[in-house]
């Protein structure tokens, strides 16, 4: 750990690689002042292996190489560096260090106050409601905190695909020029959240899911789902198919990936020859626990 940090018996700003912590006295009791620590090397407090920041439960070899515990696991406690046992023994000191270091939100920038001990950071980055989220509008690169972001999507509402609005807990009709668009935005009205329906053409038929454009922040809220649309040949038996999604995933970028999971699949046959869909969508506000 040598070069890791150098310490000055001063308070200091906290900025970037700033690290503020409670100095000790030779007893063992908290002294009285700061101890200001500047952060020279921040991979340092990441494992080895996989570069993944260290949280809890570090361990290490007795040639004293560290590791996480998912590394020991796939290296099957075999230490890449020198092939000795590593898995069985903590390394405490390494643990105090991670559990010493705070760290502020990445989006300190942008407004967050909160801080973290080093790692656990990355988790709340996820649920922070200033974490930048991507326009869905085609071709606009604009990122910002959400709410930001629906403002900025304003300026869109005259493009195709962009104008569609809806309530909570009625249905709105989507239509899908799929040789034109794979994706339409929602706005709701009173809220003014933004939910995407993307299409993703397949030989065997249409993937439609449903997303909020939002972080997994809870004052946001959670969100299900109801779709259905009519089979364009009405020689279909049962020519009506629902789908219900308990849980709206919320994410901050579209994918252009197929869905694995969570999806409404319609098929081919469903709307022969053509190359529109139309759906109708119902979301609703779940309430909060």
């Amino acid at each position: 750990m040598a070069g890791l940090v150098t310490s000055t018996r001063q308070q200091s700003p906290s900025n970037g690689n700033q690290i503020s912590s409670s100095s000790r006295s030779l007893g063992g009791e908290n002294d009285d002042t700061n101890c200001s620590a500047k952060l020279l090397d921040l991979e340092a407090l990441n494992c080895p292996i996989c570069c993944v920041p260290l949280t809890s439960n570090i361990f290490q070899c007795d040639n004293g190489h560290i590791a996480c515990p998912t590394c020991c696991n796939k290296l099957r406690n075999k230490c890449p560096s020198c092939a000795l046992p590593i898995g069985l023994i903590r390394c405490r000191a390494m643990e105090r260090v991670i559990k010493a270091v705070i760290v502020p939100c990445p989006n300190s920038m942008s407004g967050c106050i909160k801080k973290f001990s080093y790692g656990n950071e990355l988790t709340h980055e996820k649920e922070c409601s200033f974490s930048r989220c991507y326009c869905p509008a085609r071709n606009c690169n604009y990122t910002g905190s959400y709410k930001d972001l629906y403002s900025h999507f304003k300026t869109h509402n005259s493009e195709r695909g962009y104008s569609y609005k809806f309530l909570f807990g009625e249905f709105a009709e989507v239509y899908f020029v799929l040789t034109e668009y794979t994706s339409v935005v929602m706005r709701e009205n009173e809220a003014g959240l933004l939910f995407v329906v993307q299409c993703f053409s397949e030989p065997y038929g249409v993937y439609v899911t449903v997303s909020c454009i939002a972080p997994s922040a809870d004052e946001i809220g959670e969100f299900s789902c109801f779709i259905s649309t009519t089979a364009v040949n009405y020689s279909i038996p049962h020519n009506i198919m629902t789908f219900k999604s308990p849980k709206v995933m919320k994410i901050r970028k579209l994918s252009s990936e197929t869905p694995e999971k969570d999806f409404f699949l319609v098929p081919s046959f469903f709307f022969p020859g053509r190359q529109a869909l139309k759906l109708r969508i119902c979301i609703s506000k779940l309430e909060q626990e």
